[in-house]
């Protein structure tokens, strides 16, 4: 097995790599001047990187709530692919659609109850602007085809 995988990374062209962390770096640099910009205009406090913290109890049973359905869900789609039951899906059973469906869902209910219960009112400005710069990012990336960066 090993070997098969050794064998596709060769077929790989090494500039790939060079190309697919440097969009990666872009793609974060982008991201993290956002954020900063953002952070400083509306005066709220620099969250941690990859934590999740929930605004109350109520917020924590929803987050999970939507978390497990989104499992649930991309595990039955993916199963009924496989098994070919579904020949071509549609665009919302694929899952980079689910993956987009379920991030803004999550941020939607994060904005939500920022704006019902956080201390801080702009907290909520912020998860969405962040929500909306991030979707249009992957939608302009998506539509483009990664503006032909991949392709040579």
């Amino acid at each position: 097995m090993f070997s098969y995988i050794y064998f596709i990374l060769q077929m790989i062209e090494p500039i790939i790599w060079i190309k697919l962390f440097l969009f990666i770096g872009i793609l974060l640099l982008l991201s993290f001047i956002f954020s900063f910009l953002m952070r400083n205009f509306l005066n709220v406090e620099k969250r941690k990187a990859f934590s999740y913290n929930h605004v109350n109890e109520k917020h924590k049973r929803i987050d999970r709530i939507i978390r497990t359905s989104f499992i649930i869900i991309l595990l039955i789609t993916q199963i009924f692919i496989i098994a070919r039951v579904i020949k071509e899906p549609t665009w919302y059973l694929k899952t980079p659609s689910l993956i987009i469906i379920f991030s803004v869902a999550s941020g939607i209910v994060r904005a939500f109850m920022e704006w019902k219960y956080a201390e801080n009112r702009k907290e909520y400005i912020f998860t969405i602007s962040e929500l909306s710069f991030t979707l249009i990012l992957v939608l302009i990336l998506l539509s483009t085809n990664f503006f032909n960066f991949f392709n040579y």
